[in-house]
């Protein structure tokens, strides 16, 4: 027997078992698929018209989650220091301008104290005024002050920490600043040890803002040619999906894999994603024919048969509706035989009917 001869029996003897209920249920007047309004809202039943949905073709690719590199900034010292304290751990959340390490440089002490000097030698000369003092001397203040300040801010020091620098006076001029956060962010590297001794450019810690986070999927080149840079792009990762946005498609096929590098921007407000972790990247990549669908949860089995439950034709009463279905994508299931377009059906409550018919049938059992 072949599949299709089999399956029209499946389907005639779910209608049949069925009908032999409907009319059990008529004849003594409890049908348990008619309810009024008020047991209608408490199953929280919502009825909606049958109607075709474009479905859409996706691929699914592996992907791995990555810090948002636009949001993301390391701090390293400009000069050659030793490391004194530290100020933030590994994991911390921190605000922009706020201390993380306290370091000590000679060349920086150096400058220090060449900013003091000009610093006062600049308040005598201003004091005086331009028609005191030649020209000459008065710019050379000038400029040798601000060319300490200037040093001392290629140094890595702020604003602040030189207008302080400059009130406390020579007592300041010890070598030691603070390298403090250019933004705000999570420390995702702590790469030192206090006393350790750190060249120009070494990177001490890495500050990445996760609010949104990378997801970097890799493709077959001819894939990734089918893939809009307006698809629509679902990141699935430990059972939950989150929506993303592709932001870069990479023009280089990688030498080793042979794969096509796509970039999905994905919000992480609830912090669920984290750098390192592998993800699954499903894609749109196409439109197919419009085709009949319901929600996922609108289906059910009755008696191993996918069943929807339609309107009847009195008020408040459901009937069941065996049905044949194709593919599920995005919680909507396809419908290839027995529901028409402009059908009402049960989209939400489903299962609430489903057990008043089965406690029906087992206290007539």
């Amino acid at each position: 027997m072949n599949r299709i001869a089999l399956r029209a029996i499946v389907v005639a003897m779910a209608a049949l078992t069925f009908a032999a209920h409907a009319a059990a249920t008529d004849a003594d007047g409890d049908d348990p698929l008619v309810l009024d309004a008020t047991a209608i809202k408490e199953a929280g039943i919502v009825v909606d018209v049958a109607a075709l949905r474009t479905s859409v073709d996706r691929i699914s690719a592996p992907g791995e989650v990555k810090a948002d590199a636009y949001a993301t900034a390391i701090v390293s010292p400009r000069v050659a220091s030793q490391v004194v304290a530290r100020r933030v751990r590994l994991g911390d959340d921190v605000k922009a301008g706020q201390p993380l390490v306290a370091l000590s440089s000679v060349e920086v002490a150096e400058t220090q104290g060449q900013l003091i000097v000009a610093s006062q030698d600049w308040a005598r000369v201003a004091a005086l005024g331009p028609q005191a003092v030649s020209a000459r001397r008065y710019n050379e203040a000038l400029v040798q002050r601000d060319q300490a300040k200037a040093k001392l801010r290629a140094y890595g020091l702020s604003d602040g920490q030189i207008a302080r620098l400059i009130q406390r006076g020579s007592s300041a001029a010890d070598g030691s600043f603070e390298l403090l956060a250019p933004q705000s962010g999570r420390v995702t590297t702590d790469e030192f040890v206090v006393g350790e001794r750190v060249e120009p450019g070494r990177v001490l810690l890495t500050l990445a803002a996760e609010a949104s986070v990378w997801v970097e999927a890799r493709l077959a080149p001819g894939v990734a040619a089918q893939v809009r840079p307006d698809a629509d792009v679902s990141i699935v990762s430990n059972g939950r999906t989150f929506a993303g946005r592709i932001v870069q498609r990479s023009h280089r096929t990688d030498e080793k894999t042979r794969t096509v590098a796509l970039r999905i921007r994905v919000p992480n407000e609830d912090d669920m994603l984290h750098p390192g972790e592998l993800v699954e990247a499903r894609i749109a990549i196409a439109s197919r024919t419009r085709e009949l669908a319901v929600p996922a949860a609108a289906i059910v089995l009755l008696g191993n048969q996918p069943t929807v439950f339609v309107r009847g034709k009195r008020a408040g009463q459901f009937e069941p509706l065996p049905v044949e279905t194709g593919d599920t994508h995005d919680g909507w299931t396809a419908v290839t035989q027995g529901l028409k377009a402009g059908t009402p059906y049960v989209s939400q409550g489903a299962f609430s009917l489903k057990a008043r018919m089965l406690r029906s049938q087992l206290g007539d059992d």
